[in-house]
C-alpha cells in the first residue's frame, strides 16, 4: 500500500502524530450551535516497529500480527490531500468493527481496544482511541471484489458508451443511478499507486484459480446483499463496494475495511432519484470544491477550505450515526 503521489509528512523518533488544528461547528443536544478545535492526524510513527502507509492507514508489522491505524488523511483524484478531515480515521475504523461484528464471517479483526493491545508503555494511548485496529496477519488475495448494486460512476459511464459495465451486458435504456436487477460482481486488481484496473471475472480466474474466484464471487455478492439489507433500514442505499479477502490458516478471511464512506457509494435512501447523480455520505464536498478550482491534478493539490472539511466531517459523522445507530464518541 503506497502514499500515492501524496507522499508522506516526515517522521521522528518514538510515537509521533503530525497532528494539524481546525476549527468545526458542532451541536450539542439541545441544537445551540458551538465551536470546538478538533485535531487532525495526519500520520503517526512508531520507532517500535516497520511501518508501511496507505492513503489513509498506517499498517505497522507486529509480527503475527498487524496493527493498523486510521488516520485522518482524505485523497482525491489519486492525490493525498494536504487537509485532514477531523474524526475521519476513527469513523472508518469503528464502522469497520461494525460490521465485522455484525456479518458474522470470519475476518481479520482481533481488537480496537487498546487497552488490550500489549503496546509499550510510551504509546500515547489516548490518540489511538478509537482509530486502532489489532489485526491477524493473512496472505492478501491480490483482488478487489468489487460489487455494484446500481448503475454510477464509472460503470454509468461505460454503460453510456457501450451497454456494459466491466463488460457485464445490462438491460438497454437504464437511467443514471438505477437499481439493477441483481448485484453484479466486478473484480479489480490491487494497485500499489493510482486507480485499480478492472478485469473480467475470466482474469481473476487466471491470477487466483476457479474454486477460489467462484469462492470470492459468492461471498461478496452475499456480503453486500446482507450489508445493503441492514443499511437500507438506516436510511443509507450502498451503491456499490469492495471487499477485500485474504487466507490464514488455510481459511477465507474478511480483511482490510468493510462498508465504509471510503470503501462503498453511500446514499441518503430519501434523496435516492434515478436519472441523475447522488448526494452522497463521501469526499463528494472535496471533489466538487477542488473541481471548481483552478488546480491541475497534476501538481500537488491546495489545502481544503474550513467549510469544505466541516461538510465532509458532518457527512462522514452521520454516516456512522446512521449505520451503528449511535454518534461517535470524539
Amino acid at each position: 500500500m503506497g502514499l500515492g503521489k501524496g507522499g508522506p509528512w516526515g517522521l521522528a523518533k518514538g510515537f509521533v502524530a503530525d497532528l494539524r488544528c481546525c476549527t468545526v461547528s458542532v451541536r450539542d443536544p439541545e441544537g445551540l450551535a458551538m465551536t470546538k478545535t478538533s485535531s487532525v492526524v495526519l500520520e503517526t510513527s512508531f520507532a517500535h516497529w516497520p511501518v508501511r502507509r496507505g492513503k489513509v492507514r498506517d499498517i505497522y508489522d507486529l509480527g503475527d500480527r498487524l496493527l493498523l491505524v486510521g488516520t485522518d488523511r482524505i485523497s482525491a483524484f489519486d492525490w493525498v490531500l494536504p487537509t485532514g478531515i477531523p474524526d475521519k480515521g476513527r469513523v472508518l475504523t469503528q464502522i469497520s468493527a461494525f460490521w465485522f461484528q455484525r456479518l458474522g464471517v470470519p475476518h481479520h479483526l482481533i481488537t480496537t481496544d487498546v487497552d488490550q493491545m500489549d503496546l509499550p508503555a510510551d504509546v500515547e494511548r489516548e490518540l489511538l482511541e478509537g482509530r486502532a485496529s489489532l489485526v491477524r496477519k493473512a496472505k492478501v488475495v491480490p483482488i478487489e471484489c468489487v460489487v455494484r448494486g446500481y448503475l454510477a460512476g464509472s460503470g454509468w459511464k461505460e454503460y453510456q458508451t457501450a451497454g456494459t459495465v466491466c463488460g457485464i451486458r445490462l438491460p438497454a435504456g437504464l437511467p443514471e443511478s438505477a437499481r439493477l436487477e441483481q448485484p453484479i460482481f466486478t473484480p479489480a486488481t490491487k494497485a500499489q499507486t493510482g486507480h485499480d484496473e478492472n478485469i473480467s471475472f475470466q482474469r481473476m480466474v487466471e491470477i487466483v484459480g476457479a474454486d477460489l474466484a467462484d469462492e470470492l464471487r459468492s461471498r461478496s455478492i452475499e456480503l453486500f446483499r446482507r450489508g445493503s439489507e441492514y443499511a437500507r433500514q438506516r436510511g443509507i442505499i450502498i451503491a456499490d463496494t469492495k471487499f477485500e479477502w485474504g487466507l490464514a490458516d488455510g481459511q477465507l478471511i474478511l480483511i482490510d475495511e468493510v462498508l465504509t464512506p471510503d470503501s462503498s457509494r453511500f446514499w441518503p435512501a430519501d434523496q435516492y432519484e434515478p436519472g441523475r447523480s447522488q448526494p452522497s455520505f463521501d469526499k463528494q464536498f472535496v471533489r466538487d470544491w477542488l473541481s471548481s478550482t483552478t488546480w491541475d491534478k497534476n501538481s500537488p493539490p491546495p489545502p481544503l477550505p474550513d467549510h469544505v472539511v466541516q461538510k465532509t466531517r458532518e457527512k462522514y459523522l452521520e454516516a456512522f450515526q446512521r449505520i451503528t445507530g449511535k454518534p461517535l464518541q470524539t
